[in-house]
């Protein structure tokens, strides 16, 4: 393996893959997304999936090989990179405080997803609607409001506009992607929630300029009916029930 930073994910998605990629961007690190080469396409993530690769063996994408390094999981890979190039802010306790966070903000990737497929991956979103519609709303009304509020109260700690202050960090840019996809996949639930300062963490984010120039090109992927964030309107439920 050479020094260069290569992510493999999946070529058609934001997924799981989009917090690394932000932060790569936002830092300015050169990097492969691998899969989106021309020589990639889904048939390198099959190979990976198939374990048919040389060296230690991650379970699924995204994946992160940096020189002799392979590593899977998106709170590990971000925080790896953290490390590694130096974007973390000074404190003895930083970097596990983030990967807390990390970890959390993942947990609502999760929960976000399982909403469209609450029964089996493996089936569509048709055979399973009617169980979608009660995950989702289950979400929006119990599930939701409960993670708006932890987040709204850590950034009232730190005293804004970032998790741990004046620093943007990968947590930040995660927490951007969160809401980027909970507002398409949830407009009407994820407007009513009360997070002023978690929007203006968005805002703050959208306005770097590394950023920015990510989020105006070809290499922001939109989001779709395949990745974790879907805008399915039957699952778009009123945040509180109208009785």
């Amino acid at each position: 393996m050479s020094d260069e930073v290569r992510l493999i994910y999946w070529p058609v998605l934001q997924g799981r893959g989009e917090p690394i990629r932000l932060l790569l961007e936002d830092a300015g690190i050169p990097y492969v997304d691998a899969a989106r080469a021309p020589e990639g396409g889904f048939d390198l993530i099959l190979q990976y999936r198939s374990g048919d690769v040389e060296g230690f063996l991650p379970y699924a994408p995204p994946i992160l090989e940096h020189g002799t390094l392979r590593i899977a999981q998106t709170a590990n890979i971000t925080m790896y990179l953290a490390e590694r190039f130096d974007l973390l802010p000074e404190g003895e306790h930083v970097p596990w405080q983030l990967n807390q966070l990390m970890l959390t903000v993942m947990d609502v990737f999760a929960e976000a997803h399982d909403t469209h497929h609450p029964v089996s991956t493996a089936l569509y979103y048709e055979d399973q609607k009617a169980e979608a519609i009660t995950a989702a709303t289950a979400f929006v009304r119990q599930r939701l409001p409960l993670f708006v509020r932890y987040f709204e109260r850590v950034l009232e700690r730190s005293g804004g506009p970032f998790v741990l202050g004046a620093d943007c960090t990968y947590v930040d840019l995660a927490l951007f992607q969160l809401a980027e996809g909970l507002a398409f996949a949830f407009p009407k639930g994820f407007a009513a929630q009360d997070r002023p300062r978690w929007a203006a963490l968005v805002e703050a984010v959208r306005s770097r300029e590394n950023v920015a120039a990510y989020l105006a090109s070809e290499r922001r992927l939109p989001f779709n009916e395949h990745g974790i964030f879907r805008a399915y309107p039957e699952l778009d439920v009123e945040p509180v029930a109208n009785d």
